[in-house]
């Protein structure tokens, strides 16, 4: 297409005029970056994003947060560390994890302490929730109110159905790198390997592996259905994620941005327990569409080898009489 002299002059004279108004985008006060190992499209990612465009509205660009999904930072291990030494701003960090660092924290994951997701919120948005914060805070680490859901976890096989526990001995598992995982499904009678997600695909297809276990909406989102076939509901255990934040990063931040934070986290995280109901109503009809065989699980099966292998009197050891107390106003029957 020809450009008329006249046109350009016009165009030009008004890109020039405009040069004159345009004034250079304010740095903002506290730029921080936000990891996690969950996929870019999990309600949690998707959910967070939401919130950082709200805060930087709320503050007038003083506070900019940047996500950055997959394990995108480093394994969960290392961003921790990073969170720690103030690599890291902030983490969306599952409480499994943190047991290295603060213990309790993995309570949330003990296997079938809780009967549905509404006791689960009763427990975390209550005492024990309580609990939990405050031992993460007295070890120098800043967790905001509201947990984020993964959800209950589910066993995905290559080979074979999980029906009963016997039909656990000797399976090589994944399970998340954290020590309640681990102890869980030995308990069990597996053979439990910790693989962190960001490798989980890979290990599957090569047989590193021959099972693992997430929530329906993680086995969907990482393709799980590719390498395996069976989807045993187990229930049995509930993950979620905290918001952490570097202590002194958060300290420098003043209050009014610190509340504008807190609340439009909290506000994220409600919706996005929210997206989780809606998300698990479709996937499993999903995940049956794309070839995957679904069977329920004999669970008193499950709960019976862990009392005999005296699981639950380790972790109530393990956490301490406080937790445990707090723990019991929700939970199901122990031991």
């Amino acid at each position: 297409m020809s450009v008329t002299r006249q046109g350009f002059v016009a165009g030009a004279s008004a890109a020039f005029a405009s040069i004159g108004i345009i004034t250079p985008a304010r740095a903002a006060d506290f730029d921080l970056k936000y990891g996690h190992d969950l996929p870019a499209e999990h309600p949690v990612n998707v959910r967070s994003i939401e919130a950082f465009a709200r805060i930087k509205a709320a503050t007038k660009g003083r506070v900019q947060i940047k996500s950055f999904p997959t394990s995108q930072l480093g394994s969960d291990p290392s961003m921790l560390q990073q969170l720690r030494s103030g690599a890291t701003e902030m983490l969306a960090f599952p409480g499994a994890f943190l047991n290295s660092v603060v213990p309790v924290a993995s309570i949330e994951n003990l296997a079938y302490a809780f009967n549905d997701r509404d006791v689960v919120f009763r427990a975390m948005d209550g005492d024990l929730g309580r609990v939990i914060r405050d031992e993460i805070r007295a070890r120098g680490i800043v967790v905001l109110d509201k947990i984020w859901e993964n959800g209950f976890r589910e066993i995905t096989t290559s080979n074979h159905p999980i029906r009963n526990v016997a039909d656990l001995a000797g399976l090589r598992i994944r399970v998340s790198p954290g020590k309640i995982r681990v102890d869980t499904f030995q308990s069990l009678g597996a053979s439990p390997t910790p693989i962190a997600l960001s490798e989980l695909y890979t290990s599957l297809q090569t047989h590193v592996v021959d099972a693992q276990e997430n929530p329906l909406l993680l086995i969907d989102q990482q393709k799980f259905y590719e390498v395996q076939k069976y989807v045993s509901m187990s229930d049995h255990i509930w993950s979620g994620y905290w918001t952490l934040v570097n202590q002194d990063v958060w300290n420098k931040l003043p209050k009014d941005l610190q509340a504008i934070i807190s609340r439009e986290m909290d506000r994220a995280t409600l919706l996005a327990r929210n997206d989780n109901v809606n998300l698990n109503r479709a996937v499993r009809d999903k995940l049956t569409r794309r070839g995957m065989i679904f069977n329920d699980v004999d669970k008193a099966s499950f709960k019976k080898k862990l009392i005999d292998a005296k699981y639950y009197e380790r972790w109530k050891a393990e956490f301490g009489p406080t937790a445990w107390a707090a723990l019991e106003k929700y939970a199901n029957k122990l031991g």
